[in-house]
């Protein structure tokens, strides 16, 4: 993605999709076992009105709120939202056939692992949308630099999630997962430590734990999820994963990112400072170029360090989030394993009428 940035339009990363979803779809054609829900009901509109407008309004508050204060407006905005949500709510509870079933979150482990999905996405979330703005903005990094700069993240997650199902079998669910967001946590309380010229090492290494913690976590999350529910529920259960993996990310960027926007907003830049140069820290650094260099300087050093304080502030926030979320994944994911799942439905588990006796 760096390396397009630098060579073509913006939206060439987009295209980095495109070869890997053709692959995707070919091979999971052949190989992906199919599950389906013989009465999967109708597609309910009423429904998909309800949570569009209450995401909406929530979302729209809270970044309302952070960048301009409370109003009137705001708060309409965040009850209409809030609103909306509940009818969402009661409206599944009472369908015979609902567009997402909320007796699904009845499995103690089915809503542990959501809960620990939805947390660890918003925790994150700050990192991951601020990180790079960090790297080339603060650090003065090429895109292409600081695309290089956060592999280890990846290549933390690819590894963890390849090792997560024998770590899970070998020592607990709770445990692995647990000890994934524990681990996530501490790094992101590392990151709260950042200035403007901290060390790659120092870096590398908080994002190889974040990858290697979030592998673990999501991937044994993912299992549960999907073996908490009967088959014919496979892909109610896979949606609501997926959902919150979005709304965690929708949130987090709401919540993180307004703390870091209306942080970063509040600096005090030298005489001569653009009033757009409040605006963000890209809109900072443009305003600089046309500033002689006694002003630009200036500029760009308090605008860097306000930037790299809310920066400070989220990655805390996200500890304190996944820091909570571990401790409790140990309480809602007991007793849940990868052998023996807990599913009213499987022949394994001890809480089948059938295997009472």
């Amino acid at each position: 993605g760096g390396f397009l940035l630098e060579h073509f339009w913006w939206g060439s990363v987009f295209l980095i999709n495109l070869p890997v979803m053709a692959v995707l779809v070919l091979v999971g054609i052949r190989t992906l076992p199919e599950s389906r829900n013989p009465n999967p009901g109708p597609w309910d509109l009423a429904s998909v009105l309800l949570s569009l407008v209450g995401m909406i309004g929530v979302v729209y508050a809270v970044k309302e709120a952070a960048t301009h204060g409370f109003s009137w407006p705001t708060l309409a905005a965040g009850l209409l939202g809030a609103g909306a949500l509940y009818g969402f709510v009661r409206r599944q509870l009472t369908m015979p056939a609902p567009l997402l079933d909320m007796r699904l979150f009845r499995h103690r482990g089915f809503s542990g692992a959501v809960l620990a999905d939805l947390l660890t996405v918003l925790g994150m979330s700050g990192l991951v949308f601020f990180l790079s703005q960090y790297l080339q903005l603060v650090q003065d990094r090429r895109p292409f630099e600081a695309g290089l700069a956060e592999l280890p993240a990846a290549v933390g997650a690819v590894v963890a999630g390849l090792l997560a199902g024998r770590a899970a079998r070998r020592f607990s669910v709770r445990s692995v997962v647990s000890a994934g967001l524990a681990a996530v946590g501490l790094s992101l309380a590392v990151l709260t430590c950042l200035g403007q010229s901290t060390g790659y090492p120092v870096l590398g290494a908080a994002l190889l734990v974040v990858g290697a913690g979030a592998g673990l976590s999501f991937t044994v999350t993912a299992d549960v999820i999907l073996s908490s529910v009967p088959k014919e529920q496979a892909g109610a259960a896979s949606a609501v994963s997926e959902t919150a993996y979005e709304l965690g990310a929708a949130l987090g960027i709401a919540l993180l990112g307004s703390i870091v926007t209306a942080v970063y907003s509040g600096f005090r830049g030298p005489a001569g400072t653009p009033p757009g140069a409040h605006e963000s820290l890209g809109a900072a650094v443009e305003a600089s170029a046309q500033l002689p260099p006694s002003t630009a300087e200036p500029l760009l050093d308090a605008a860097r360090d306000a930037f790299v304080h809310g920066l400070h502030l989220a990655a805390g926030a996200g500890a304190a989030v996944l820091l909570g979320t571990a401790a409790a994944a140990w309480f809602l994911l007991k007793g849940q394993n990868l052998e023996n799942p807990e599913n009213p439905e499987n022949p394994e588990n001890p809480e089948n009428p059938e295997n009472a006796e």
